[in-house]
């Protein structure tokens, strides 16, 4: 394959607010232990679109052309002269962040903290929506046999699901709360199940998003919208109130509904990013000793998504409603912003294949 790689490639290319192009750039240099790969699938996330549409998300602000996309699979086209676990022609599935190994969180495995972390389609790092990207040898994850290039791109959000049932402490048996019913919200459903939780109950404002929730594995679906009292709902339906809550949706009234229908000594994960600043009835939570944690992307999980998904505990296949070719990139967005395709069908993920 290597003797077939093209000298440029072509990328999609965030040049600036609601902005979208194709452009042609030189293949990247393959170093040492580093590893050439012709990208297959790349899913679209909401920071994606949130980018091509206000050119930030917190600290984070687009101030040159950057390459979109960070949910990404592919096949090895080259690997570096140090690179000895992965070879041509190997099906992987990429991390997209690459830490710098050298600080305290990285030496103590908490590497999603790297001050210094170069994270695909974060400015101002280049993404993965590139026919060939060079990416760390040892960030990229050997595919099994049955598990497709599409679900390789759905490691990711699955990696973030992972990570917030691992920080919610998630044990058998238990009662679990997720608050939004999106992509990382029907991840964080599905994480939970495979983890042992008994029931899982989710809410969303989206009766199709509750609908893909109940098709992935939910106990109870809550509409938030149309129910007069949500926390009341909730602590019906779970005898009291639920042992660990997984916020998704970024709201500032879920984290409310997350301290009042946690159990006392229950665990709260902040894995939605609303506002910068909120509300929230911290006494309640302080005298109740309910633990909130926050949740930032993921650290080790990529194995054992890979894992979940190959082993059929969690099948994302229902997740992804929509495909499109790389020439469409423009629509795939449009249709991710949207929440539906131009026929008015409901998108949940949006996979472009390349």
């Amino acid at each position: 394959m290597a003797d077939t790689i093209p000298p440029t490639t072509t990328a999609l290319v965030l040049q600036k607010i609601d902005d979208l192009v194709f452009e042609e750039r030189k293949t990247p240099t393959v170093g040492p232990h580093d590893v050439l790969i012709a990208v297959k699938s790349v899913g679209i996330c909401g920071s994606d679109v949130h980018y091509w549409k206000h050119g930030r998300i917190g600290s984070f602000i687009l101030e040159a052309p950057m390459i979109m996309g960070h949910e990404s699979s592919g096949q090895i086209a080259a690997v570096g002269s140090q690179v000895k676990d992965l070879k041509v022609g190997d099906r992987i599935t990429m991390e997209p962040g690459t830490p710098c190994r050298r600080c305290d969180f990285c030496k103590i495995g908490r590497y999603n903290l790297c001050a210094l972390m170069e994270f695909h389609a974060t400015p101002p790092y280049d993404g993965s929506l590139s026919n060939y990207i060079v990416h760390p040898a040892d960030l990229c994850f050997k595919l099994p046999e049955n598990v497709s290039y599409d679900e390789g791109a759905m490691c990711e959000p699955l990696a973030v699901g992972v990570h917030a049932v691992t920080r919610a402490n998630v044990r058998l048996g238990q009662t679990v709360l997720v608050t939004g019913s999106g992509p990382i919200g029907l991840m964080s459903l599905m994480a939970a199940k495979a983890a042992g939780a008994g029931v899982v109950i989710i809410t969303d404002i989206s009766a199709e998003r509750l609908k893909m929730a109940k098709e992935c594995g939910a106990d109870f679906t809550i509409d938030s919208k149309n129910t007069a009292d949500v926390v009341a709902e909730i602590k019906k339906l779970s005898g009291g109130g639920v042992d660990a809550t997984i916020e998704c949706s970024g709201a500032e009234i879920a984290v409310k509904t997350a301290i009042h229908a946690t159990k006392s000594g229950g665990n709260i994960v902040l894995v939605g990013m609303g506002g910068t600043t909120s509300t929230i009835p911290l006494v309640d939570a302080c005298i109740r000793e309910i633990t909130i944690t926050g949740v930032f992307r993921y650290a080790n999980c990529y194995p054992k998504a890979i894992a979940l998904i190959s082993s059929g505990k969690v099948n994302v296949k229902p997740l992804i409603t929509h495909h499109f070719g790389f020439q469409e990139s423009i629509e795939a967005f449009t249709t991710a912003k949207d929440g539906a395709d131009k026929n008015k069908k409901p998108s949940v993920k949006v996979i472009i294949n390349l």
